[in-house]
């Protein structure tokens, strides 16, 4: 058989074409929205087959460390390599990275594996089909050449990269990458698609040595700075952290212009498997299941005189009447309401937003943290209340607050609560009290989520009063 396939999981994105859902601190990777999965896990499940993948690799964001594990974590992988990148530097700088890994690894002894190199935040509906295109590009990845898998175009999409190819093929079912056009303007967009042109999926085939030897050639700097950022990485149980300082001289490079559009190996499988990049919800639109209007709906929406829009809420009942062709996302914290066509310009509006409060730019109403999530229920003068989600068998670090108090009420699963020298055990409809400066610890010791309503009351009630020690995810300290 040939060598395994190991997948390559780009997760560094923060998506904020499609804020408010996807934020800096829970970008769209990890969101639902397609079903109740995130993006992220479907795309580990897409390539979970261990006769034929090897042990996936992820580089993402320090910041969402804890979000990738928690993905990996409910699949049961538990021999994943992260690469914890301190700031975004594009999809290159990542690939890289990878490949001077796996080096490593081959000098130790390790087996010989293909790259497949897949972003984290897009949809495959049909994976077999994304599987007949791997074993028609494998033959061509393992002779040498970089092979990018190219979208068979639905329409003259101006947000897509397209790639137009020779009849000159590179082995049977791939061709050789003749031209890119990045989005181009909608009439060139329908002439590229008249000529065969295939839109750029992002997704990445090929032997890591072969990238090595083109990234020397092509950016000797960057590919020196990458291995010595990671000579320089840190190990701990979370994942590997790549060196800030060496990190942030990289440039911000993404690997089609940095590699793809400049060396002579690149080639291209041409299939139709469902793919889209969800870079917008104008590309949700276009996937959604839509009613007779061609509306598309998520959550608790009314409809009168409404036509080809896509409405989404997560709590308020959002009702429309006389409109069409509208994207409106409704959040506990923000709301966007823009025709579908401006879809693209998002990225700007959050911008906006973020200059007027940047909260809304950062972070989630519902605060994902590696013991569950918090959200907030009210806040007022000296007191605020949250609602808490305590994963199974997880605990909350060992504290005190110097400026507040906490009452808490649980309301569904068992809390173990740790206050001073005292232990006991919270029961639904029971209830315990933090007091100012007193040690303690909450945990989670049942099968099911633990879920407490939380008041804290105080003189100052910033997420900063919390002074830690003991912590089982490195936060001591901090």
């Amino acid at each position: 058989m040939s060598c395994l396939v190991r997948p390559v999981i780009l997760s560094g994105g923060s998506g904020t074409r499609l804020w408010p859902v996807s934020r800096k601190h829970y970008p769209k990777q990890f969101a639902p929205l397609l079903g109740n999965e995130s993006l992220f896990t479907e795309t580990l499940k897409r390539v979970g087959d261990r006769a034929q993948f090897a042990a996936p690799l992820v580089v993402g964001n320090v910041d969402h460390r804890f979000l990738m594990l928690d993905c990996l974590e409910q699949l049961g992988i538990k021999d994943a390599i992260i690469f914890l990148e301190p700031l975004g530097r594009n999809t290159a700088a990542a690939a890289l990275i990878a490949a001077i890994a796996e080096e490593k690894t081959a000098k130790k002894g390790g087996k010989k594996v293909l790259h497949l190199v897949m972003p984290s935040d897009h949809v495959i509906a049909d994976k077999a089909a994304f599987l007949r295109a791997l074993d028609t590009a494998r033959p061509a990845a393992e002779e040498g050449k970089l092979v990018l898998f190219g979208i068979t175009p639905s329409r003259p999409d101006t947000g897509f990269g397209y790639i137009l190819c020779s009849d000159k093929t590179a082995h049977a079912g791939v061709n050789k990458i003749e031209k890119f056009c990045e989005k181009p303007a909608e009439n060139v967009a329908k002439e590229l698609i008249d000529k065969g042109a295939v839109w750029n999926s992002g997704i990445f085939f090929y032997d890591p040595a072969v990238l090595l030897k083109e990234a020397e050639r092509l950016m000797p700097d960057d590919l020196a700075l990458c291995r010595k950022a990671l000579d320089k990485a840190q190990n701990d149980f979370t994942g590997i952290k790549l060196s800030e300082t060496l990190y942030a001289k990289l440039g911000n490079q993404p690997f089609d212009r940095a590699i793809m559009e400049k060396t002579d190996k690149g080639a291209a499988v041409a299939c139709d498997m469902g793919w889209s990049d969800l870079g917008s919800w104008e590309a949700l639109w276009q996937i959604e299941k839509k009613d007779d209007q061609k509306n598309a709906v998520i959550g608790p929406v009314v409809l009168r005189n409404t036509e080809g829009c896509y409405i989404r809420s997560y709590g308020p009942t959002v009702a429309t009447m006389g409109v069409s062709d509208l994207a409106i996302v409704a959040m506990k914290d923000a709301v966007l309401i823009a025709p579908r066509a401006y879809s693209q310009e998002v990225r700007e509006l959050a911008d906006d937003v973020s200059n007027t409060k940047k909260s809304l730019a950062l972070d989630h109403p519902r605060v994902m943290r590696p013991w569950g999530s918090y959200e907030g229920i009210a806040l007022g003068e000296q007191f605020q209340v949250k609602h808490i989600i305590v994963a199974p068998k997880r605990s909350l670090s060992l504290q005190m607050h110097h400026h507040r108090a906490e009452h808490w009420i649980v309301v569904a699963g068992t809390a173990e609560v740790q206050c001073g020298d005292t232990k006991k055990t919270v029961l639904p409809n029971e209830s315990v009290y933090i007091p100012i400066g007193a040690k303690h610890r909450l945990r989670n010791p049942g099968d099911v989520d633990l879920q407490l309503i939380e008041v804290q009351s105080g003189d100052y009630l910033g997420e900063d009063d919390i002074v830690r020690f003991e912590d089982a995810y490195g936060r001591v300290g901090k």
